[in-house]
């Protein structure tokens, strides 16, 4: 049940920021790079005082090894980085297809390289999974740019990368924290190189530092936590329910109308999610 509460937690993040960036993003009240740079500024520090208020509080130090890694962090700047300039060209529901369908192969491509065999209830979960969240978002679809099909997929490949590096976590908080401070040497150099071209203003910086602070820095860290609980298939295909509940917000938040597309492809994509997480325990010998 923990790891479920967890799980949800997580994805409901995932999908709170994924508005949150289109809102921002996409009405041009702030620039990409000012954006990606707040996000992972706010998060850092939301992460550092979370992290020693948790010390402090429980009297735990941090384990040793559980300190993030260079190759994580950079995988965590180019994934917020190409987001946020990606949908400059994407049209949203062509951008998640572009940035799940690059997550999903990245992480079942390493996992099988690792020597990781899928149950054929995990494939066909992982395919059922895949076509419903294609089918939620085929009526928005459009021929991207090129430049936009790059950028996102670069983006998918980091988030892959990351989600990876987060499987052997024995500190989600500590590791989490590490990765997003050593951005900020990346942040820098960003910040530097745009500064002549920067757009902000208090409803863009106040989004932006909500998506560092609550939906990335506190969601990549329940994320990390999840990880040590849920094999790396499980973790590539439950993401797919993300722009399920970014729909679903939609609907409750701010009173889209809920139509048969979305409830047929919710079911078909939590459908294929219990059949890879729990198929295998209950399928025939094959």
């Amino acid at each position: 049940m923990k790891a479920v509460v967890l799980t949800l937690t997580s994805l409901i993040a995932f999908a709170g920021n994924s508005i949150v960036c289109r809102m921002a993003l996409g009405s041009g009240i702030i620039d990409p790079a000012s954006f990606t740079s707040i996000r992972l500024l706010s998060g850092a520090v939301t992460l550092v005082v979370l992290h020693y208020w948790v010390s402090y509080s429980t009297k735990k130090a941090s384990v040793d090894d559980a300190k993030g890694s260079w190759r994580a962090s950079l995988a965590l700047f180019l994934y917020a980085l190409c987001f946020s300039y990606a949908y400059l060209s994407l049209q949203t529901a062509t951008g998640a297809l572009i940035l799940f369908a690059a997550v999903q192969i990245t992480m079942l491509l390493l996992s099988a390289l690792k020597g990781t065999k899928l149950h054929w209830t995990e494939w066909l979960g992982t395919i059922a999974a895949f076509a419903g969240f294609v089918y939620l978002v085929a009526p928005e679809l459009a021929t991207p740019s090129l430049k936009g099909l790059v950028l996102m997929s670069i983006s998918g490949i980091a988030w892959g990368l990351y989600t990876l590096a987060g499987r052997g976590s024995t500190d989600p908080l500590s590791d989490t924290m590490h990765n997003f401070v050593r951005t900020m040497p990346m942040l820098l150099v960003l910040t530097m190189a745009t500064a002549e071209v920067a757009v902000l203003s208090s409803k863009g910086v106040a989004l932006a530092l909500a998506s560092g602070a609550l939906m990335s820095g506190l969601g990549y860290a329940i994320w990390y936590q999840v990880l040590r609980q849920i094999s790396a298939v499980q973790a590539a295909v439950v993401q797919l329910s993300v722009p399920v509940i970014a729909a679903l917000g939609g609907v409750i938040f701010v009173g889209e109308a809920i139509d048969l597309r979305l409830m047929t492809s919710a079911l078909i994509i939590l459908g294929g999610i219990l059949m890879v997480i729990l198929g295998k325990r209950y399928a025939l010998p094959s």
